[in-house]
């Protein structure tokens, strides 16, 4: 996915949402924090979404434009309408999101996406491999730092031990990394 495409998919979730504000939380949300961002972060097609003023009309835009829909046909991604509830994130993440906006790409819709030291922790707590790849590149690449990335691990609401796993699983990154 590209920077205009997610403007896009804001644009067109504001439109069937009925509101100017979106709380982004996927893969795809590390664009407002690296627009340019390596190929290998921004394979995904999809954009995790939901409105910030007006949940109950998540479903609406996960019909509309969601996978297998005619916005995914036509452009080639869609937007995926789930609650952020379905997210493992740091305590206070939501003032930390990076505002991605603008008066006519986004029709001056906003998407709160998530910070990317953020992002990484939620993913980590998935610990699907795709996402522990996803925050290895975020660590190679230099666009995250690994200290912040632990302060956010150990903000996480999760359990002693799943904390424990992914700050050892960070390190061991590291590590590797060199």
């Amino acid at each position: 996915m590209r920077y205009d495409q997610l403007e896009h998919a804001i644009r067109a979730a504001c439109d069937v949402a009925g509101d100017t504000e979106l709380l982004i939380f996927g893969s795809q949300a590390i664009l407002a924090s690296v627009p340019e961002a390596p190929e290998a972060l921004r394979a995904s097609i999809e954009v995790d979404v939901q409105s910030k003023n007006r949940p109950e009309m998540t479903d609406f835009i996960d019909g509309a434009l969601g996978q297998d829909s005619m916005f995914h046909a036509t452009h080639g991604f869609y937007v995926h309408g789930v609650s952020i509830e379905a997210a493992t994130l740091p305590d206070g993440w939501l003032e930390r999101t990076v505002a991605v906006s603008h008066p006519v790409r986004t029709k001056g819709g906003t998407g709160q996406c998530l910070e990317a030291h953020d992002l990484a922790a939620s993913k980590l707590v998935a610990y699907r491999e795709k996402d522990r790849v996803f925050v290895a590149t975020l660590l190679g690449e230099g666009l995250i730092d690994s200290q912040v990335l632990l302060g956010r691990i150990r903000s996480l609401p999760v359990t002693d031990a799943v904390r424990n796993k992914l700050i050892r699983w960070v390190e061991v990154t590291i590590e590797d990394l060199g």
